[in-house]
């Protein structure tokens, strides 16, 4: 269902904005796998921010009956994984997210990016650009 899942990829996402996530973006798979139809992707300024905005997402969800299939990552919070099928978010810590580089693997992705000092979600439908 991907309109449930955009909903449920853009409330995750200004949920980890509630905690103050940065380089917040929303990845669009449909079509290029079957893994998920989309990735919420962003980082925290540390490991205990990086826990905390994954923790918020979850208890959120929860609280809507929503529960994931899988969580890794919480033990040491460098990458957060969260999977709810349709959706699948990573919280990373910044140098993490760097070296894995998701945007970049997942380039011919359509890209849903949040501007962090709005609350008007998806507004800005693009493809992503990487240079």
């Amino acid at each position: 269902m991907p309109l449930k899942s955009r909903y449920l990829a853009l409330k995750a996402a200004s949920t980890a904005l509630k905690k103050k996530a940065v380089d917040l973006i929303v990845l669009e798979l449909i079509g290029l796998t079957v893994i998920a139809d989309y990735f919420v992707i962003c980082s925290g300024e540390s490991t205990t921010q990086v826990k905390a905005i994954a923790e918020f997402i979850e208890e959120e969800f929860a609280k809507k009956g929503i529960k994931p299939l899988g969580k890794e990552g919480l033990d040491y919070s460098h990458w957060v994984l969260i999977d709810y099928g349709d959706v699948v978010i990573h919280v990373f810590e910044k140098e993490t997210r760097a070296y894995y580089d998701l945007e970049k693997l997942w380039m011919d992705a359509k890209t849903i990016e949040i501007d962090e000092d709005k609350t008007d979600m998806g507004r800005k439908d693009k493809r992503a650009v990487h240079h």
